[in-house]
């Protein structure tokens, strides 16, 4: 197996001096450009925002959240659940190891976590985009370096750019499908030219990922490996222990530690990731000391799970810190591609056996809350608002693809009793099953008397299995058969990405600035398209046209009408079960690891915590 640090290119020696970086890219003199004054005469920015201005000034001295002053030393250890096989994260074979991608390697331009979707100097210290962003031409900080020393050139941005879109992950091919021609300015300069209708396609191309052109083949690139990489980030690979554990070391010539987009990151001489089989075992190792941070998914765990001598002592320290971006959709995804799941109306039958108050207070401890949008807690949510005319003119030509009560903002979740046995939900529910030809026979829901309506739900934890029993319990007095089936996590993927599966259980995330990601999750194309995450198969005109409205917007009001459409006709789909979210993040960390005061828009950033010395 080959690997990132060993993709050698034999150096080519056709061309000398300053163009010679840009043989890798088969390039021996620059292009001369058709229209190249129309960048010229462009302000150069340090930063880019979605919409508006940036908040950060120029000249800014470090990012709001961060402690520019945190003492830099020791260690830090996390852990992960699973195991990896390769040290590329950047292709779809194998599973990549954690943190590669932002300790090895670093993106164009940064991302501040405080902000809906802005991006600062990094190696792209500026950048020039005319208002109706038809190109964008960033210029390099001629300080940036690999870790090897290497300067970091426009020869490696286009090589990145053209491997990533041939051969990288599915999303990088999908948004670097947007550009329509990559060109080197200079050796310090290079000029996206974009496809129109796409006003995100320049801030997720400040996001491109920068490899090291003079180190990797292009015809092995796909190979999983676990050769050392070398990137231009703040860490090198120190030490890799096979599936088990790989520990980063902080680089002190890294080239960027004095920006203001990583000034008070970055503070632990070392990070190291372990991996653990299971949830038991590795809280288990948490309780043991064994790592330092662990961010906790289970509501059970955190009410009931941290009574031991640490916590006691106040040797581990327990938070439930703010997140201020749309809290995720997790419900049960129910594959549309699979009859008799294709009926919308069973699709949305199966919600009203869900009594999401009994399992929130039996299971949960009453620490969730219902979900009722993909855009839960912010304000892209449609819930309990009725449409604006902004969003009734983007739905408009899709009549009847948003449900009344969900165009008025009155529709919720159903709400059963409390009970366990909510008789009034469930015949709510045999209503819309009825109304889709089924009906019950000797205990046996059946479609006109013949198929019984039966499905799989395919779960991956043991939390997981209790919750899809839970559900499946509640199906049976109805007739529906609902088979609990736990697989492990490279089955679950497998069988996920080939959709494979009758009803799983899935997370959306979303960040405050929903964008191309939403095209892999829901458009008609992605449907289809093996590996997409179009999960539950949607194909639907009104979400196709409100992504491309959220995509094509140029003010805040015309993106926030966009997804608040969006939102409603996913909703009006019913492709998924909601179940419920936390207000916040819960985490336990030793007392020793401590933290900046200020927690920014999308919670917790681990790179800008210290050890304390």
């Amino acid at each position: 197996m080959m690997s990132l640090a060993s993709f050698a290119v034999p150096a080519a020696r056709a061309c000398r001096g300053a163009l010679a970086a840009l043989l890798v890219v088969g390039l021996c003199a620059l292009p001369a450009l058709a229209g190249q004054e129309d960048w010229q005469s462009l302000p150069r920015r340090e930063a880019l925002a979605m919409h508006g201005e940036p908040r950060l000034p120029a000249g800014f001295a470090s990012l709001p959240y961060v402690n520019p002053d945190a003492p830099k030393g020791g260690r830090l250890i996390q852990s992960i659940i699973g195991t990896f096989d390769n040290l590329n994260p950047f292709v779809p074979k194998g599973i990549a190891a954690q943190g590669i991608t932002t300790l090895v390697f670093q993106p164009l331009m940064a991302r501040s976590a405080d902000e809906p979707f802005s991006v600062y100097g990094l190696i792209a210290d500026a950048v020039r985009m005319p208002e109706d962003r038809s190109f964008v031409v960033f210029h390099l900080d001629p300080r940036a370096r690999f870790s090897d020393g290497h300067p970091v050139t426009a020869a490696d941005v286009l090589f990145s750019f053209e491997l990533l879109r041939e051969k990288g992950q599915l999303y990088y091919r999908s948004y670097l499908g947007q550009v329509e021609r990559a060109q080197a300015l200079d050796p310090l300069t290079v000029r996206f030219d974009l496809k129109p209708g796409n006003r995100e396609t320049p801030l997720t191309l400040a996001q491109l990922p920068v490899l090291p052109a003079h180190l990797i083949d292009r015809d092995t690139f796909e190979q999983t490996t676990f050769r050392t990489p070398v990137g231009s980030g703040p860490y090198v690979v120190a030490a890799v222990d096979a599936g088990r554990s790989i520990t980063f070391r902080r680089n002190p010539d890294f080239w960027a530690k004095d920006l203001p987009a990583t000034r008070g990151l970055y503070n632990f001489d070392e990070i190291r990731f372990d991996y653990y089989r299971d949830v038991n075992t590795q809280f288990e190792a948490f309780k043991a000391g064994l790592y330092d941070v662990r961010v906790e998914t289970s509501a059970s765990r955190w009410a009931i799970g941290y009574d031991f001598p640490a916590v006691h002592s106040g040797a581990v320290l327990r938070e439930t810190l703010p997140v201020g971006t749309p809290r995720p959709m997790y419900g049960f995804a129910l594959n549309s591609r699979r009859p008799p799941l294709a009926d919308v109306r069973v699709r949305e039958a199966l919600g009203y056996f869900l009594d999401f108050p009994w399992v929130n207070r039996n299971l949960f401890y009453d620490l969730y809350r219902r979900t009722g949008s993909y855009f839960a807690g912010s304000s892209l949510s449609s819930a309990g608002r009725p449409a604006s005319a902004g969003e009734r003119a983007l739905l408009a030509p899709f009549p009847g693809a948003v449900r009344a009560d969900i165009l008025e903002g009155t529709w919720r979740p159903p709400e059963a009793d409390g009970s366990g046995r909510d008789r009034a939900m469930a015949r709510k529910g045999l209503d819309l099953l009825e109304s889709a030809g089924f009906a019950l026979r000797d205990g046996v829901l059946r479609h006109d008397g013949g198929a019984p309506l039966v499905f799989e739900i395919m779960v991956v934890s043991r939390d997981q299995e209790r919750l899809a029993l839970n559900f499946a319990q509640s199906l049976k007095p109805a007739g529906i058969v609902a088979d609990v089936r736990l697989v492990d996590e490279a089955q679950y993927w497998k069988r996920l990405l080939a959709a494979d599966f009758d009803v799983i259980l899935y997370t959306w995330n979303v960040s405050a600035s929903p964008g191309s990601e939403q095209s892999n999750r829901w458009s008609s194309a992605a449907a289809d398209r093996p590996g997409s995450l179009n999960i539950t198969g949607a194909k639907s005109p009104a979400v196709d046209a409100t992504i491309d409205a959220l995509l094509a917007a140029r003010t805040m009001e015309q993106f926030t009408d966009a997804t608040r459409a969006f939102d409603r006709a996913l909703l009006s789909g019913f492709y998924v079960v909601p179940l419920f979210h936390a207000d916040g993040q819960w985490v336990a960390r030793r007392a020793e690891i401590d933290r900046p005061e200020k927690v920014p828009l999308f919670g917790p950033v681990i790179d800008s915590w210290w050890r304390k010395p």
